[in-house]
């Protein structure tokens, strides 16, 4: 089971006017398309912190090959199909 993707800015902003209304919060995951845990740490967050941002970064380590590399090395392997890896690294 993956994890699922950060609710953006206006989702968030969102659920915080919705609460602010007095909306319910099943009503308010209804309306977001969220959870209703969701909408409680949101919430709870804006009234804490008065900042709904996530600060979650990207996770694993980072690439060893650029997107530049990348093409190059994909150009290469496509131009002679039968080069070894030790060939395509000296190149």
């Amino acid at each position: 089971m993956g994890e699922a993707a950060d609710l953006s800015e206006f989702d968030r902003g969102y659920i915080v006017m919705a609460r602010r209304f007095g909306t319910s919060i099943t009503e308010t995951a209804r309306l977001v398309g969220c959870s209703r845990s969701a909408v409680v740490s949101i919430h709870a967050k804006w009234i804490n912190d008065g900042d709904t941002s996530s600060r979650r970064q990207g996770v694993g380590c980072p690439r060893v090959i650029k997107e530049r590399g990348r093409r190059r090395l994909s150009r290469l392997v496509k131009q002679n199909r039968p080069q070894t890896a030790s060939q395509l690294t000296a190149q």
